[in-house]
């Protein structure tokens, strides 16, 4: 009896934190390396993953005019105008920048000669430093320019030939007719690959996650506006070549993020240089900073936070880690990603019954926001 009793009474082997932290890590660990499987067969795929999800980003920015379109022409005429005239709007900027710039090159030219000069004369007399001098730190950046390597080489193993880029933009803009075109029927092949008792939830939280995307589209078509505006107009004022160009500039590259901003930036402030000599330029860099200070740290975080109902912190989060793990294209889908993820797992969560779900499957169609909507 006394040894029962004490048989009872004695701790486990095993405390029950340890237990389930052992449960847990396993678990973890199963789905940590699933998921790392997942990042290689898609990093093996990326010259066909990459254009498609450019083309899902772009189908929910332009799904709206297509379904406009719709009302009154056949579906594949909606979805083939608004493709072709999207690429008539992109090429129609792209060639307005060229035209103005080669316009007024041959003025800018002239000033760059002069624009040279003052910046020889202000770093000479802002260092102390001779012209001797001035001559060999030039060399040398040459010298350190020209032995960092074959930039050729470089964009080839990262996969960015030009058959690449050509490859890539067929499958974004096939993809794109085509999500315009059979977005439905694609997404109910898709609904219909999981058991049957899991479809209405895999439509609802397709449902979710589109509409989060729409709304992550729009409203950095929003921050994308503000910044090229306020570059423009800070370029305007200064009297820098190409103010117009400029914005257009910003305006398109304000979607790569970083490296778009970054470009952007540069060559307004290389205009302002040669143009009207550094101190233009210098202000012309605080503009820039300023309004992208002002974009970064206000307006997507908190625009884009409230549309995709992310945290500001955890957007800012997002950019950081996608652009650690996959660069530009990482830090261009980690918010909507970030964002998706968010709503279709409180969404999961949520315990809806099916009343609430056919209500919500309801409104979602009357918005638009579905992408099984025909």
């Amino acid at each position: 009896m006394t040894d029962n009793v004490r048989a009872d009474a004695s701790p486990s082997a095993v405390p029950a934190g340890v237990k389930a932290a052992s449960e847990w890590s396993w678990r973890l660990l199963l789905i940590g390396v699933a998921l790392y499987a997942l990042a290689m067969v898609l990093r093996g795929v990326s010259e066909v993953v990459v254009p498609v999800a450019i083309a899902v980003l772009l189908t929910a920015l332009l799904h709206p005019l297509a379904a406009r379109l719709h009302r009154k022409l056949p579906t594949g005429a909606s979805a083939g105008i608004t493709v072709f005239g999207t690429i008539i709007v992109i090429g129609g900027l792209f060639t307005l920048v060229g035209t103005q710039f080669t316009a007024g090159f041959s003025d800018l030219t002239k000033q760059v000669a002069t624009g040279m000069g003052q910046i020889r004369d202000w770093v000479r007399t802002t260092f102390n430093i001779t012209d001797a001098q001035f001559d060999e730190y030039f060399d040398t950046v040459r010298e350190k320019v020209s032995q960092s390597g074959n930039l050729g080489d470089t964009a080839a193993a990262v996969g960015l030939t030009a058959t690449h880029f050509i490859a890539g933009l067929f499958i974004a803009l096939f993809s794109l007719f085509f999500f315009l075109y059979e977005g439905p029927r694609i997404w109910g092949w898709i609904v219909r690959l999981f058991p049957h008792a899991a479809r209405d939830r895999v439509n609802s939280s397709g449902i979710v996650a589109w509409g989060q995307l729409s709304a992550f589209v729009r409203a950095t078509m929003i921050v994308a506006l503000v910044d090229a505006i306020g570059i423009s107009v800070g370029a305007a004022i200064l009297k820098v070549p190409f103010a117009f160009a400029i914005g257009i500039l910003v305006f398109l590259l304000a979607f790569i993020p970083i490296v778009g901003a970054l470009l952007s930036g540069a060559v307004a402030v290389l205009l302002a240089l040669v143009a009207h000599g550094p101190a233009v330029a210098i202000i012309m860099l605080a503009v820039v900073i300023g309004v992208q200070q002002l974009e970064s740290h206000v307006l997507q975080p908190f625009l884009l936070g409230k549309a995709v109902s992310v945290h500001p912190l955890a957007v800012i989060l997002a950019i950081a880690c996608g652009s650690i793990i996959a660069g530009i294209v990482g830090a261009l889908v980690a918010v909507p990603f970030a964002a998706v993820s968010n709503a279709v797992g409180k969404h999961l969560l949520s315990g809806e019954s099916r009343a609430e779900l056919d209500g919500e499957l309801e409104h979602a169609a009357d918005e638009g926001s579905t992408p099984a909507q025909a």
